[in-house]
């Protein structure tokens, strides 16, 4: 039998990653939060704070975790603390998407309904592949990242850490997007992406500098 599966956050983001694993007919243990949550349309238990949770003697090898966080620095951090402590993060995986061969997945990565990877893709640790997106063969994503519902990123497309491509945003073949980098939502990305921030339009233009 499979180990239950701690969500740590419980919010918004979370109810999709809790609607995943159930589609994955996988059994969530309960919730990780600060305080109880009145809003609760899973019905899963409060479990405390992770940090409450995971600190007692076995809950950490006992229970499976994922990072329900959609900031992505806080989900690198909490990840991060959690690994340490020798949690183990699982993937989400949705039955409903489209996974190719050769696809190389780091943990803690979500791949919402109808998504599609192609063949030979790598997708780093706690990643975002959100619903409708499209990534295509020999795409690169680093860790923590997030593409948006209905992004397309064609072939051979690089996507530093910690970036966020908005939705229906589109990444043209063989172009490279630093770390840090958002790309607002509808944009083209026609050009390589350097300089961390806030890129916009068709072609994607920096407006705002990190």
């Amino acid at each position: 039998m499979s180990k239950e599966i701690v969500l740590v956050g419980y919010s918004g983001h979370s109810f999709v990653i809790a609607d995943i694993l159930l589609a994955a007919k996988l059994h969530i243990a309960g919730y990780c939060e600060s305080e109880i949550k009145s809003k609760n349309p899973f019905e899963l238990k409060y479990l405390e704070s992770e940090h409450e949770f995971f600190s007692i003697k076995g809950n950490n090898t006992t229970y499976n975790a994922f990072v329900c966080i959609g900031d992505s620095f806080i989900r690198e951090r909490i990840f991060q603390n959690l690994t340490k402590s020798g949690v183990n993060i699982i993937n989400a995986i949705h039955p409903q998407s489209v996974v190719g061969n050769h696809v190389e997945f780091g943990k803690g990565v979500m791949v919402a309904g109808n998504a599609t990877i192609n063949p030979c893709c790598y997708i780093g640790h706690g990643v975002i592949c959100n619903t409708s997106s499209s990534i295509d063969h020999e795409c690169f994503i680093g860790d923590f990242s997030h593409i948006a519902p209905g992004a397309v990123l064609c072939g051979n497309v690089t996507i530093g850490k910690n970036c966020f491509i908005g939705a229906n945003a589109t990444v043209i073949p063989g172009k490279k997007i630093n770390e840090r980098i958002t790309v607002g939502a509808g944009s083209v990305v026609t050009s390589d992406l350097i300089e961390p921030g806030i890129y916009v339009g068709s072609p994607a233009k920096l407006i705002k500098k990190f």
